[in-house]
Order: C-alpha cells, then structure tokens, then sequence
C-alpha cells in the first residue's frame, strides 16, 4: 500500500496537466507507467456498481449506481445517492457535496468555477426536476442556475467538454438524437452542430463514448451512419470551425457481426494526450475479428477503409474501458487476457493473463508487463487520469490485491 504522506509527495511534484486539460477534462500525459501499488487514501463505495470519474481541480467525483460510501479505513458510512466527492490528495469525502441523484449516473465531465456536469438516466436531483443532465457545484451539491439543457427521450451516457462547449452522447432523442453540442453554461443546443447518427443495429440510435481532442471529435455507437454517411459503429467529427461536419476518415473495422446478442458491440474510447491517435475497446463475445479486442487508429488518416494501427485481443472477454497516457494504453473489463487472438474462452499462443485491468505499449500494441490483479466482475466501467495518477471506477473489491471497494488509484511514483 502506497501511504498518505507518499501521496501528498506525489501530488506536489506531478507534472503540470497537459495543456488540453484546460479545455476538455482529457487524459493528462504520464511520463511512465502508473505503480501497480494502489494509493491507500482512496474511500470505498460500498454497493453497486461505478460508471464515470472526473478531476475537478483537487476533488475527485465519482457516478454510478450506488448508496453508501466509506472512508479509506471504512470507519465511517455515509449515504451517497449514485454520486459523491472526495479530495484526491488525502481521500476524504467531503461532507457538503451529496446531492440525491434519482438514477444511475453515467458520464461526467469538470466544469469550471467549481463545478460538474453530471450525465445519467435520472428524473431528478434532490426533489427538483433535472432529467438525464444537471450542472451541480461542487461546494454545497447544488443545481447550478442558469443551466437548462432540455434532454428528453432517453439517458445520457457519456459527455465531453471543451472550452464553452458541452458534447453529450446517450440514447435520447431532443434537443437531438444521441449526440449533441451544447452551450456549457446554458445548455442550449448549438445549431451548428447538427450531425445525427442514424440506422442502429438496435432499437434505438445509442452512443456509448465520445471524447474530444482540438478540432476533433471521436464518437462510437450503435449508428452505422454519421449524417447519412456510411460509418459503422465509430465516426470522426471536424470540430475545427464553426460549423461541425463529418471528416473524411471511415473504417470497415467494425462493419463485421460480433455474436448475436451484441449487434453493436464498440464500448469505450480515448484520446492520446497529443491528439494523434485514438483507441476502441469492444465487447462482443468470442467470435474473432474485432469482437473483444483494444485497436488503435490515427486520427489524422483518410480514406474510407481505414485500418487499425494495431489490435489486442483478449480472446473472448469483454473491454468496457480504455485510456490513453502516451506512456500506456489502459484496457479494463472481464478479461483474463491479452495478447490472445488465437483465443476462444480459452489462453491461445501467446497469450498473457491480464485478469480485469492490463496495459498495452502505445506503439506495439503488445501488452506490457503492468499486470497489478483485479477481481473480474462485471469489469472496469470507468478509468481517469490526472497528473498524479489513473483513477479505476468498477463493480468489484478487489485491486491491485488489495481491497479497495469499486474505486482506487495506481499512482506515478
């Protein structure tokens, strides 16, 4: 276990935030590999399951599906309704920020000012009607004024911001369908951006992920179309000007079925720091092809085949989380390995054991030797990094052979 003080030592001497994160509340650039160590400060959510992290400043939020939480010694229970704070450097939930969120949260990105965008399948937060998006601060868990963003027709599963600008992705259909650009401090829909994903391989247009890099805008979901436009599951966005319109870079990757009960199997996405590549985690079931496999892609390619830089497969177990660092690509789900394209449930040629977390070289795509155990569950929901560490939001109690009850960070040291 990584102690207190040794924390607070690490906090003080990180690297500064790239400068992106100032922007959009994006992965920060690690110089190294995190510790398979988890700090021992982290608190422990008790029950259910957690689906994003976000860094605002020095506090750390975190949403799920969830009641209780505790303090890194479980000494003390509190009730947390889907969503509570605690500070980064010495683990303490901080006592005024517990808003009662009606349903499971989902995404989160840092506002400015001391506050938090909160995304979600919920009607309300504390008595007052906030369906699926909410602006809170942090200092007292209160609705922020002003802030009326209008989603209806479904959840929000996923949100990104940069600068005045709040991109939001889920299964709703107004101010528009699945995906939107939103004003961040009012929550008006932007009329220039007006791209619709359309015919889903389910029931209704879902977006899964979307993260944000300059004048880019990665989105993946059960679409196969962008404005009309064939792109099967995964889409680029031109941000760069005013108006948004889809960029010229398609991939067949993930044109191919995956097992039956997955008709749109791509999950997480990321950023690298430096903008230049992106990665997709997908689940799928052990068929082959693109089904349970991490691939990287370069951002700035053309074309409307566009193949992978490389892919990692697990062999049949399903990523639901992926970040980028530029020292490491991080997958997290169920999987007991990596390396294993030759896999079917089962450790092919090569194959490595990665139980639930591993990690990948940015370049290779090969796994590394990080290999610091978790207890597999459902899998790793949520991962985000700051500059004195990677965050790990998932269902199970177990990390790094420690417990460390459904949250934990592995620090740089």
């Amino acid at each position: 276990m990584l102690a207190r003080a040794a924390l607070a030592a690490i906090i003080a001497a990180a690297p500064a935030a790239h400068p992106r994160a100032a922007l959009a509340a994006a992965p920060v650039a690690h110089p190294r590999v995190v510790s398979a160590d988890p700090v021992d400060t982290t608190p422990h959510v008790l029950d259910g399951i957690v689906n994003a992290i976000t860094v605002v400043g020095g506090t750390v939020v975190v949403g799920g599906s969830f009641s209780e939480v505790s303090d890194a010694a479980r000494t003390t229970v509190l009730p947390r309704a889907n969503l509570f704070a605690y500070d980064l450097a010495t683990g303490r939930v901080l006592a005024d920020f517990a808003p009662h969120v009606a349903g499971p949260v989902y995404g989160l990105a840092a506002g400015d000012r001391g506050t938090v965008y909160v995304g979600g399948e919920f009607v309300g937060i504390d008595n007052r009607r906030s369906r699926s998006l909410a602006r809170l601060s942090l200092s007292d868990g209160s609705l922020v004024p002003g802030f009326a963003p209008r989603i209806g027709g479904g959840m929000v599963t996923t949100l990104a911001r940069q600068g005045s600008q709040l991109y939001v992705g889920g299964d709703f259909v107004s101010p528009r369908t699945a995906l939107a650009r939103l004003d961040a401090t009012t929550g008006a829909a932007d009329p220039a951006f007006t791209i619709t994903p359309g015919k889903p391989l389910t029931s209704v247009v879902k977006v899964y992920a979307l993260d944000v890099s300059g004048g880019r805008l990665a989105v993946d979901g059960s679409f196969t179309t962008l404005d009309g436009q064939s792109r099967p599951q995964l889409g680029l966005i031109d941000i760069s000007g005013r108006t948004a319109r889809v960029s010229p870079w398609r991939t067949e990757a993930y044109a191919r079925p995956c097992a039956e009960a997955f008709p749109s199997y791509v999950r997480g996405l990321d950023f690298a720091p430096d903008g230049g590549y992106f990665a997709v985690v997908t689940t799928g079931g052990p068929k082959g092809g693109m089904c349970d496999t991490t691939a990287r892609f370069e951002t700035h390619a053309k074309g409307t085949n566009i193949r992978p830089t490389w892919v990692n497969s697990t062999g049949g177990d399903s990523l639901y989380a992926v970040s980028a660092t530029g020292a490491a690509v991080y997958v997290g789900g169920h999987q007991r390995w990596l390396d294993n394209p030759r896999g079917r449930d089962s450790p092919g040629p090569g194959a490595v054991s990665r139980p639930g977390i591993g990690a990948i070289h940015p370049r290779t795509g090969k796994a590394l030797s990080w290999n610091p155990g978790r207890e597999r569950g459902i899998g790793v929901k949520a991962f985000s990094t700051n500059s004195s560490g990677l965050l790990v939001g998932s269902d199970t109690t177990r990390l790094g052979r420690e417990y460390h009850a459904r949250i934990g960070m592995f620090p740089l040291t």
